[in-house]
């Protein structure tokens, strides 16, 4: 008996570019592998991102490429941080770690998710990315900068690293979700509790983006892409983390993966 086979809408995944020892590698934590597989019911493929140095990397036939394989995208969070010139931003302190490789990507795969109606989820670094590039720009050090207009004081984002990961990850602060948005319509709420592990944060919104969810202190921590034609949200937190546990997460990765076989079903109507 010849067994049917049903293909799994295929979300990708850009890398990051990690030392490991003296070499370098593409890199995505499992923990978002897990999600992308298990929460979004989606089959994650890992995406390399540009090898800067060869001089040879095609931007189009680089997106061209993803998108003939890819129903969807999901970006991840990262130790690295955008780099600032991509924003106007401040040279960035000694120390902070950077992946140009990355961002040599993924920006750019932003916008042109958006642009041909493919499904997209950013996450704590790529929430930042969301906003850099539709013309956005990031606090560089959250916890040294006043807190919004009208909001209670800023608080430190970071989190503890000699915590147990379950410590780290554990909630942290509220979000009030914008009324009416998106956010609100997914989750059927209007607060939710979240944890909290960067030390960036966003500072000016970009036109394109709407706010759906801020913390105590007014940092952005949920945003939508207005008049997008498929689903492009983007969280600061990490609904990652042990999203069979939290209800938020399940039901955030539920409607992405959704989402995903929605556009990979008039995909494969149409002709891949």
């Amino acid at each position: 008996m010849t067994r049917k086979f049903s293909r799994r809408p295929v979300v990708g995944v850009p890398c990051d570019v990690k030392l490991l020892g003296a070499h370098p590698f593409h890199a995505v934590g499992e923990k978002y592998i897990a999600a992308v597989e298990g929460g979004a019911h989606t089959k994650p493929v890992l995406l390399p991102v540009p090898r800067l140095s060869d001089g040879g990397f095609d931007l189009e036939r680089e997106l061209d490429e993803i998108f003939a394989l890819c129903d969807g995208i999901f970006l991840t969070g990262s130790l690295s941080n955008v780099h600032p010139r991509n924003y106007g931003g401040t040279d960035p302190r000694e120390g902070v770690l950077l992946d140009e490789q990355r961002d040599a990507l993924t920006l750019d795969l932003i916008r042109a998710s958006v642009a041909r109606g493919v499904p997209i989820f950013c996450v704590c670094r790529g929430f930042q990315e969301m906003n850099v590039a539709f013309g956005g720009t990031l606090h560089q050090h959250l916890q040294e900068t006043e807190s919004e207009k009208g909001y209670a004081p800023r608080f430190d984002h970071r989190e503890q690293k000699d915590d147990p990961l379950d410590v780290q990850y554990g909630p942290a602060h509220e979000v009030e979700l914008t009324p009416g948005g998106i956010f609100e319509k997914i989750l059927g709420t209007r607060t939710i509790s979240v944890n909290s592990l960067h030390g960036q944060g966003v500072a000016r919104v970009a036109d394109a983006l709407a706010v759906e969810g801020r913390a105590p202190d007014g940092t952005v921590e949920a945003m939508s892409v207005r008049d997008a034609r498929a689903f492009a949200l983007g969280v600061q937190w990490h609904p990652e983390w042990k999203y069979w546990e939290n209800p938020v997460s399940q039901k955030l990765l539920r409607a992405f993966g959704d989402a995903v076989r929605e556009a990979a079903s008039v995909r494969d109507t149409e002709g891949r």
